[in-house]
């Protein structure tokens, strides 16, 4: 074999790498400029560029803003997707992300550069200890060696990718080759294909597989973090490295050590045909249900709801497609079941009448209909009223999950290691009786009649139409099968409350992991990589939090633009990928109006201060500065006219409605009377 240099023995390692993280499903890197990051930086964008179907690449300067980008990519769609960011405190501008990945189940795989062995401890700039850096927060971590060429090295490299993709999808992921990111719309479950058969076509008019929540939340997934030592020289040699896999007997320098499937051996032919030997297929996630429960599981849990008043509590991570919405409330209707539906649970694009969208409203009354059984899918919603209206009434809880209960409330009674889909999937016998029928029908009496309230909102002719007059504008236009991504404070309760069921699919997203405004424009714009339009609902702390995400425009235009070059300039014949159209319609209470409806409200001078803390920003400054299109409206018809303009227009968009800071309680009162 012939003699490398140490820039050969770099290139051969990380594009091993990086080919055999595609190979497992990863599909786009967000990379944040540094120098000690430059090998693996250097590797993704050549093999984004010599293949561009199989990677993507982004920049983005912030550290932070990058990690949340790439938290929204693979929210949405559910595959890992790879961070690349330098030594020193770039890492430590990942943690937010990091901790919203971990609690929100989402796939991301964080590689970090770092000094070599041989400068750590000593006073070299730009040098902390990274081993671990992540603590507990991550499934797995892992010390990656000083990078060689040999081919154990690059086995290595090929193994340690592996496993951090099956460590970032979690244990309930299951890999299989050629999978799609789109379900088959026939469940496998007779009861719900003949309930999605007997359904109006016409009626229906959607794609069963349009994606209606995240694909991220019902599997143990979560973050990883690999840890890259390199030494000077920090730039790889890629032309080497070809030279060096044609030695070997690989197309190019990222082929090395990939393996392939034997040749076919020909009836009595003395060798293989080596012509005819296929390579393996390149393997994707596939996050299917967990398996179905036994008989006698079965048997049991029905006893538990027998003759006792049951609903079901549907969080986020129940569903991600319509048809798996549709299949959920196949199982809820012939045993009617009351599913109150939080708006990330995916199930408010059904139009059915056991979807109850107004439970947030129907629990602060304490008036509502008290169950005796509660089962939840995916994590307690966004409302604290429903949760609440549970605990006061301690009905028997059972929890269905693959991993744990997240039950805050310390009310689990029986917990269901499976998917949502894998619980309505088994098989089921009995039918809701009429002790059940009465209390499903009182739910949706209720139901029905805090609607009407909804859809009552200040109409359009309002000289000062509150916040929930432009969210139901904005959900009457929002177009089917985008994306809805939700900030969190006053924009997710909005939703709550004014998000109505309408038999119109979109993905509804939100960061409800940690809760917080950390990087939430930057995670908004990563989901929306996968949507052609998104629509972003914020208010203007969050926006103001994250404002430097808007310098992503310049990026957004440019990956989705013309054709990439290559190293030496050739076009690589990719055709132009579509520029996902972004709108960011930002309710500007100019402070922290949330505070309002909270403890602490007062009229006295500490609450402005310390909560409402009004910021005075002008945003639309702020827009023309990052080359952003943006309106300022506070009225209904002008809202209507700008969102309906902006719909479609490539990159980012900002629409900012004007709102009172004070008053927010007294504006939503007669809505969730």
């Amino acid at each position: 074999m012939a003699t490398t240099t140490s820039q050969q023995d770099t290139a051969l390692f990380v594009a091993a790498f990086f080919d055999e993280l595609t190979r497992w499903g990863v599909r786009d890197v967000v990379v944040s400029p540094g120098s000690r990051s430059t090998a693996l930086a250097m590797a993704a964008f050549e093999l984004s560029c010599r293949r561009p179907d199989a990677l993507r690449v982004f920049v983005d300067i912030d550290e932070r803003g990058a990690s949340f980008l790439g938290l929204g990519m693979a929210k949405a769609s559910g595959r890992p997707v790879a961070l690349v960011c330098t030594s020193g405190t770039a890492l430590a501008n990942y943690y937010p992300a990091v901790i919203e990945a971990e609690t929100s189940r989402v796939p991301l795989i964080v590689l970090s550069g770092d000094r070599p062995p041989q400068l750590q401890g000593l006073g070299a700039p730009q040098t902390t200890d990274q081993l671990k850096a992540y603590g507990g927060h991550v499934r797995a971590f892992r010390a990656m060696p000083l990078p060689g060429g040999r081919d154990s090295d690059i086995a290595f490299a090929r193994q340690a990718a592996r496993e951090a993709c099956l460590a970032a999808l979690g244990p309930a992921a299951t890999l299989v080759p050629g999978a799609s990111d789109e379900p088959a719309p026939v469940t496998g479950n007779p009861e719900a294909d003949a309930y999605l058969a007997s359904l109006d076509a016409a009626a229906l008019n959607y794609d069963p597989n349009l994606q209606v929540a995240s694909r991220a939340s019902s599997h143990a997934a979560g973050p990883v973090h690999l840890n890259f030592p390199f030494d000077a020289p920090l730039k790889p040699d890629f032309e080497g490295a070809d030279v060096q896999a044609a030695l070997r007997g690989a197309r190019d320098c990222f082929g090395v050590g990939a393996r392939t499937l034997p040749a076919p051996r020909r009836k009595g032919a003395e060798a293989p045909d080596a012509d005819a030997a296929p390579t393996l297929p390149t393997v994707g996630p596939l996050l299917g249900p967990a398996g179905q429960l036994p008989p006698a599981a079965v048997a049991s849990l029905e006893d538990v709801w027998h003759k006792r008043p049951t609903l079901v509590l549907v969080g986020e991570g129940a569903c991600a497609t319509l048809a798996e919405a549709e299949e959920i409330v196949a199982w809820a209707r012939r045993r009617n079941f009351p599913l109150l539906a939080d708006p990330l649970s995916g199930l408010r694009a059904v139009d059915d009448p056991l979807v109850i969208d107004n439970y947030d409203n129907l629990c602060r009354r304490g008036a509502c209909p008290r169950p005796e059984v509660v089962i939840r899918f995916g994590r307690y919603p966004v409302s604290k009223s429903a949760t609440a209206f549970l605990e006061k009434g301690r009905p028997v809880s059972i929890v269905v999950d693959v991993a744990e209960t997240r039950d805050f409330n310390l009310s689990t009674d029986l917990f269901v290691g499976t998917t949502p889909l894998g619980f309505v999937r088994s098989p089921w016998h009995t039918e809701g009786r009429k002790v059940q029928r009465a209390f499903a029908e009182e739910w949706v009496t209720a139901n029905d009649e805090a609607r009407r309230r909804i859809l009552a909102v200040v109409p359009e002719t309002a000289e000062h139409p509150v916040e929930g007059a432009f969210v139901r504008t904005l959900l009457e236009l929002i177009p089917e099968g985008s994306c809805l991504f939700s900030a969190n404070s006053m924009a997710i309760r909005a939703l709550d409350t004014f998000y109505l069921k309408d038999g119109k699919p979109i993905a509804v997203m939100a960061n409800r992991g940690q809760n917080g405004i950390d990087g939430v424009v930057s995670t908004a714009i990563g989901a929306a990589q996968h949507f052609t339009q998104t629509t972003f609902l914020t208010g203007d702390f969050t926006m103001l939090h994250d404002l430097n995400a808007l310098a992503l425009q310049r990026e957004i235009l440019k990956e989705h633009g013309p054709a990439k070059k290559g190293r030496h300039g050739a076009d690589d014949g990719a055709p132009d990928a579509p520029v996902p159209s972004i709108v960011i319609v930002l309710l500007n209470n100019n402070g922290g109006a949330i505070f309002d409806m909270l403890p602490q409200a007062s009229d006295d001078p500490y609450f402005e201060r310390l909560f409402l803390a009004p910021q005075d920003v002008d945003f639309q400054a702020a827009a023309d500065a990052f080359m952003v299109p943006s309106a300022r409206v506070n009225t209904l018809s002008a809202f209507r006219e700008a969102y309906a303009g902006l719909l479609g227009n490539p990159g980012l968009n900002l629409i900012e409605v004007q709102l009172p800071l004070r008053g927010v309680r007294d504006r939503y009162a007669p809505y969730q009377a």
